[in-house]
């Protein structure tokens, strides 16, 4: 079959790799052109087979997943999809650092045919490659002009009043998915570790990577960071996160979960965390969406916007997915519209802080 998309598998266990590539097999869409069991030897083989993506391990003998993820992107730049086991944080903690020097996204590592959650894990490690394998890893960052005011050409003519000067800022709202780890570690990063507003971030990420995910986002920024509990304060400078598989609202000051359908097939749903900001601080918020696929978040960005709350989205030039990002410039949710990393400078400018 011609146009096939062209797969090579990085893993050390000879059964998970013979798992890995039957699970690719299995689908008509995939060609399985190397299976390797080590970072070097996947290095070695790069140029020969020119796959379109890579699933990589982290724990790998030698060079680990951290180390060939910076190697892949200095030789041949190619879309990565890193396959790992949950147990163990240490291994996740590799994986998210990878996912920040270039890997695009991890899923869960498949345990064999006969576990329960086998036919769910195997569909999304599929979908996930044949989303990669789409996505241009290599980009060169572009400068544009900011998008100022109540909407662009290709956006709706009204979205809301402009947001006003006068207003100090008493949250900020973050989303992401695809490419959200390697955002936030920047944005949040820029922030500083004085940044004065409370932060509550929604990240699309596989429920059983919450907890480590957490515990890394706290390695790599300055802030602190919890993951959040039913009727939790907010609480000035620090980032805080839904628990797995919780929708997270904002109201009089506190964070309150709840475990309804998903929106936009996502929960936690940014929508939701930004709905409940337009509803309850309106123009007293600053909503920012990252990079991510779909357009969860946008309707959410939306409300913001209608009420007077300032909203930014993360430019085309640098985001990793721009669907999220797209979905809401089409409704005209953004109030400007920045490069990566600009956006941490304009937020603190908006709050009244610039560094």
């Amino acid at each position: 079959m011609k146009n096939r998309i062209r797969v090579m598998v990085v893993e050390d266990s000879a059964v998970v790799r013979e798992l890995l590539c039957h699970i690719i097999g299995e689908d008509p869409r995939f060609e399985v052109v190397a299976a390797v069991d080590s970072a070097e030897a996947a290095l070695a083989n790069l140029d020969a087979v020119r796959p379109d993506v890579i699933t990589l391990d982290i724990r790998l003998p030698g060079m680990n997943g951290l180390e060939a993820t910076l190697q892949i992107m200095a030789r041949r730049p190619t879309p990565i999809v890193v396959v790992s086991a949950n147990v163990e944080s240490d291994e996740l903690n590799i994986a998210m650092n990878a996912l920040r020097a270039g890997a695009l996204t991890v899923v869960e590592k498949p345990v064999g045919v006969t576990d329960e959650d086998y036919g769910v894990i195997a569909d999304d490690l599929r979908n996930q490659l044949a989303i990669m394998s789409q996505v241009k890893v290599l980009r060169q960052v572009r400068r544009r002009p900011l998008s100022f005011g109540p909407a662009r050409d290709d956006e709706p003519a009204f979205a809301g009043p402009p947001p006003s000067p006068l207003i100090q800022p008493e949250v900020l709202g973050i989303v992401a998915s695809t490419g959200g780890p390697n955002a936030l570690s920047v944005l949040l990063g820029g922030l500083g570790a004085d940044f004065p507003l409370p932060i509550i971030v929604v990240q699309h990420i596989t429920p059983s990577f919450n907890e480590g995910f957490a515990a890394w986002l706290r390695d790599v920024v300055r802030l602190p960071v919890s993951v959040a509990r039913d009727g939790d304060e907010v609480v000035p400078g620090q980032v805080h996160l839904p628990p797995a598989d919780h929708h997270l609202r904002f109201s009089k000051g506190r964070l309150f979960l709840d475990r309804g359908p998903p929106v936009s097939n996502q929960r936690p749903s940014g929508t939701k965390l930004f709905a409940s900001l337009a509803g309850e601080l309106g123009n007293r918020a600053v909503g920012v969406l990252l990079t991510g696929m779909g357009n969860d978040g946008a309707e959410g960005l939306l409300a913001m916007r209608r009420a007077g709350a300032f909203t930014i989205v993360e430019d085309k030039s640098t985001a990793v997915i721009f669907g999220m990002p797209e979905a809401a410039l089409r409704l005209g949710a953004a109030a400007e519209t920045l490069p990566l990393p600009m956006i941490a400078a304009r937020v603190r400018e908006i709050v009244g802080d610039p560094i």
